[in-house]
């Protein structure tokens, strides 16, 4: 039976990830932002607490916690800072191949070292000429023996500076398209492998991205996650996984432009009365709530689906689409709302605003996800 009620232990999450974004994440924000400092220590305190990879199932020293459970904490962390959330779930993203088609030696060494340590993972799909069109990539691998051998440019890639280890996506043949394509799990300091240049971005300046350069990386056969010429299998299945994550960091950062805005409406003043007595301010105000309300239900709809185990592409995308392109609608409303004062640094709105536009973009655009959308109602 649906139902709308958090469990006893949900709300002792919720409770935990909102007291830890108010007292930790909130006051760090703009400093880190502004410096374009990675949140390391952020980070260490959230593994501490148990909200680092809560998705890492029990029998590899992991919470076990699903999915909707991980969206409950991404709300509250993006809350406070959109860049913080996406340094915490890059991580949980770079072990999700793991944990969908990973060996048990590949799980034991891997996410366990996640566990026992407040170290990082990257997922290394996207490249320079290749980021929405998975099948477009041209990092190749070839067999030599019992080794693999991997040569290409990661670009875009979350925590990469930082990452242990990487789930590497590479092709045999391109003329294969997805069919030639391998995921492979790669250690961040094997021969050949460099760190290219940091992204200097618009928002989510505390989340560092940059490029991951393989030159002749030489891997074992257990290297390979899942199995050779699965790896597009495998990057889809992680995207249906980590979409409704997306839609939670949007409903966090649309609350908070709500709350934000509500509060100033309340107090700024205009022809001798607050602004939220103004009708103009009054329908942005509720349009915003609307907004929230509906991409936190599409979430937790797309989440719920993945803890049953009925994995649906296509309600993932419908999360992912509506709270990103509404967090881009809210926190642009919320800069409205605070006038000239919302433009500048003095007030949040316009961090959310340039935090938000990113949600638009990675793990398929918001043109991206409608292309599957469509492509489905025409199949049926």
């Amino acid at each position: 039976m649906y139902s709308f009620d958090l469990t006893e232990e949900q709300k002792a999450l919720v409770d935990m990830a909102r007291r830890f974004t108010r007292e930790r994440v909130i006051p760090a924000a703009p400093a880190l932002d502004e410096n374009e400092q990675f949140p390391l220590e952020l980070f260490a305190e959230a593994h501490a607490l148990g909200l680092a990879n809560v998705e890492i199932p029990t029998e590899y020293g992991g919470l076990g916690l699903g999915c909707l459970d991980h969206c409950l904490l991404d709300e509250e962390i993006a809350y406070g800072c959109l860049g913080v959330n996406t340094t915490l779930a890059a991580n949980q993203l770079g072990s999700m191949p793991l944990i969908i088609a990973g060996s048990d030696e590949q799980k034991s060494k891997y996410l366990t070292m996640l566990v026992n340590e407040p170290v990082f993972a990257a997922y290394a799909c996207s490249e320079p000429d290749a980021g929405s069109d998975v099948a477009g990539m041209t990092t190749r691998y070839e067999q030599h023996g019992d080794e693999y051998v991997i040569t290409g440019q990661k670009r875009w890639i979350t925590n990469s500076a930082y990452a242990r280890w990487f789930t590497v996506f590479a092709t045999r043949d391109r003329a294969l398209k997805h069919k030639g394509i391998t995921c492979f799990v790669v250690d961040a300091d094997a021969p050949g492998v460099k760190i290219g240049k940091k992204e200097h971005k618009l928002g989510q300046r505390c989340s560092q991205t940059g490029d991951i350069i393989l030159e002749e990386v030489r891997v074992p056969k257990s290297a390979i996650v899942g199995a050779e010429g699965k790896g597009f299998y495998v990057a889809m299945k992680t995207f249906d996984r980590s979409r409704p994550w997306i839609a939670a960091g949007a409903a966090g950062v649309i609350r908070r432009a709500l709350e934000e805005s509500v509060a100033y409406a309340k107090e700024r003043k205009t022809f001798g009365v607050p602004i939220g007595q103004h009708q103009a301010i009054q329908i942005m105000l509720a349009d915003m709530a609307i907004k929230h309300e509906a991409t936190r239900l599409l979430c937790h709809k797309a989440a719920m689906q993945v803890d049953k185990g009925q994995l649906d592409s296509v309600v993932s995308a419908y999360a992912k689409t509506f709270g990103a392109d509404s967090a881009m609608e809210v926190t642009t409303d919320a800069v409205q709302v605070f006038g000239g004062y919302g433009y500048t640094r003095e007030y949040p709105v316009e961090k959310l605003m340039r935090d938000a536009k990113l949600l638009q973009i990675y793990e398929g655009t918001s043109q991206i996800q409608r292309m599957v959308i469509a492509r489905n109602l025409l199949s049926r």
